[in-house]
């Protein structure tokens, strides 16, 4: 607990007002989509030890970790998407072996995908979705072994 408690503090002294809040705008816009594609919505802003996933969702059986990324404009550089480097996909990996191994075996089918939320001026956003993003950047452990 105090170690989910340090995250936070840290993306929150790291992180200004108006940031965070466009990225809260961002994160709702992106729940509402992919609840409007059929997924069910399972965390938000799921943390851990390892760091944070902005959503867990449920695609049938699948379970999808999701990085939202919003920016302002389309002409933003980096696009928001690719602001999702290696780094930042080991974490996610991390998270989702976390998370997964509260599940036992057979541990359930899951992948990453990016929600890249674009908010132009006085116009509706623009969501790109990409299912599937990456691979995890962590080798799965046989539940069975662990401790052995």
């Amino acid at each position: 607990m105090l170690e989910g408690f340090a995250n936070w503090f840290q993306r929150f002294l790291t992180s200004s007002p108006v940031d965070s809040a466009l990225g809260d705008r961002g994160e709702n816009v992106a729940a509402k989509y992919l609840r409007n594609l059929g997924y069910k919505i399972l965390h938000r802003n799921f943390d851990c030890k390892f760091g944070e996933v902005d959503v867990i969702a449920r695609d049938g059986q699948m379970l999808v970790f999701v990085e939202v990324k919003t920016r302002k404009d389309s002409e933003a550089v980096p696009e928001p998407d690719d602001q999702v480097n290696i780094t930042k996909q080991h974490q996610m990996s991390k998270v989702a072996e976390h998370y997964l191994s509260r599940y036992g075996i057979p541990q359930p089918a899951s992948r990453f995908d990016v929600l890249a939320v674009v908010w132009p001026r006085n116009v509706e956003p623009i969501i790109r979705h990409t299912k599937d993003a990456f691979e995890s950047t962590v080798e799965r452990a046989d539940p069975r072994t662990i401790g052995k």
